[in-house]
């Protein structure tokens, strides 16, 4: 039996497991459950990604070379491919961990100074750092971090020509494109173009890409590795600040057991909660058959609270719980098949590197209730107002 003490979830997204697998939604689309029928979903090669804009992306020109998370198939495998060498254990240890330290005893210095910090700013500050480096983009103008604040705001709307509210976010949307290109990827480009590095941009050079192809590759990548990395350090230290015999116990672990607890939190706290694809051609999902071109949503936080693969307790934190189907810590949080986070392993250490100072300092506390807010197309989560705090 579990500790009646043990941390629940901190995002509330309704009831848990459904004990159902699969399910038809209002709209006819299928909703998948359960945690073995949503990686049969992922790592089919009958299914191609859908959602995140990609609707917008088709109706782009064929010569146009789309960013690789909307790519599928052999194109999708090349490229991840020719980019993996930028996320082995290797590489991560020895190009980004000094530059995550010394970006963390920054940060912490920031906070002593102050005394107060929302612990967003920080973990953003983190993340915009170390994506940066692994993209290339270390010639900005100042204003980078206003700039990605802008170009993925805390609210927003579904851009459009149909209405007033779509005008508006059409014309802000292409407004915060332009920045980004002129203050970050541009001057990215002229220098890497006079010297080669060892990074994304100077990859997409090597293939040829153009600059607006370059431009929506950073982007991708800003997203994915900015944005969520920022929500997965809040909910973590959220989690920590509620529980104290968990804090101690990551206070005094070494750091393979403090990288597994903070799995276990994204287990339990995924950031992207929806993950949707449709299927080229007919396939059967957890003995279920399902037509070629349906669409398919997978629940991601329904299926890492799957008891048959999580074991009991599946909606509570317990580091060092034994899974079942032989998912990693993580559950599905970085998703699965072809298109699984390249960066997992760049994001969890990260998440340790700054947590861990933070959590070293005497007197560290949080005030009130954090808000949450939510991105219902990902069903992702907002973490904001989560204020630290250390004595004068």
């Amino acid at each position: 039996m579990g500790d009646a003490r043990e941390s629940v979830r901190k995002v509330d997204r309704g009831p848990g497991p459904s004990g159902c697998p699969m399910s038809r939604a209002a709209d006819g689309s299928w909703v998948v459950h359960g945690y073995a029928a949503a990686r049969e979903v992922l790592r089919s090669t009958n299914t191609v990604q859908a959602g995140l804009g990609i609707e917008t992306v088709e109706k782009l020109p064929r010569r146009v070379r789309r960013p690789v998370l909307y790519q599928d198939g052999p194109e999708h495998r090349e490229q991840r491919r020719q980019t993996a060498r930028f996320f082995t254990p290797r590489r991560v240890d020895e190009h980004y961990r000094a530059l995550m330290t010394r970006v963390a005893v920054e940060q912490v210095a920031a906070l002593r100074a102050a005394g107060t910090a929302q612990l967003s700013d920080l973990s953003f500050t983190m993340a915009i750092e170390v994506v940066r480096e692994i993209i290339g983009l270390t010639h900005s103008r100042p204003g980078l971090k206003r700039r990605l604040e802008r170009f993925f705001p805390e609210e927003f709307g579904r851009p459009g020509l149909t209405s007033v509210r779509g005008l508006y976010w059409t014309v802000r949307g292409n407004a915060n494109w332009l920045a980004i290109h002129l203050a970050d990827v541009r001057p990215a480009i002229r220098a890497h173009r006079r010297r080669e590095r060892d990074d994304l941009i100077s990859h997409l050079l090597d293939e040829g890409c153009s600059d607006a192809e370059i431009l929506g590759e950073c982007l991708t990548y800003a997203a994915a590795g900015m944005v969520t990395t920022r929500e997965f350090i809040c909910v973590a230290a959220w989690h920590l600040f509620g529980d104290p015999g968990l804090l101690e116990r990551y206070r005094a672990a070494a750091e393979p057991e403090r990288l597994a607890l903070l799995q276990e939190i994204l287990r339990l706290e995924p950031v992207v909660g929806r993950l949707a694809r449709r299927t080229t051609a007919p396939l059967t999902v957890g003995g279920t058959p399902v037509a070629a071109g349906e669409l398919i949503t997978v629940h991601v936080d329904e299926a890492n609270a799957d008891p048959g693969v999580v074991g009991e307790g599946p909606c509570r934190l317990r580091p060092g719980r034994t899974m079942g189907l032989g998912p990693g810590a993580a559950g599905l949080a970085f998703g699965d098949g072809a298109h699984r986070c390249p960066g997992a392993s760049v994001a969890v250490l990260e998440a340790d590197v700054l947590l861990s100072r933070l959590f070293a300092l005497d007197g560290l506390r949080t005030t009130g209730v954090p808000r949450v807010s939510f991105k219902d197309e990902i069903g992702g989560y907002e973490i904001r107002d989560l204020t630290v705090t250390v004595p004068a």
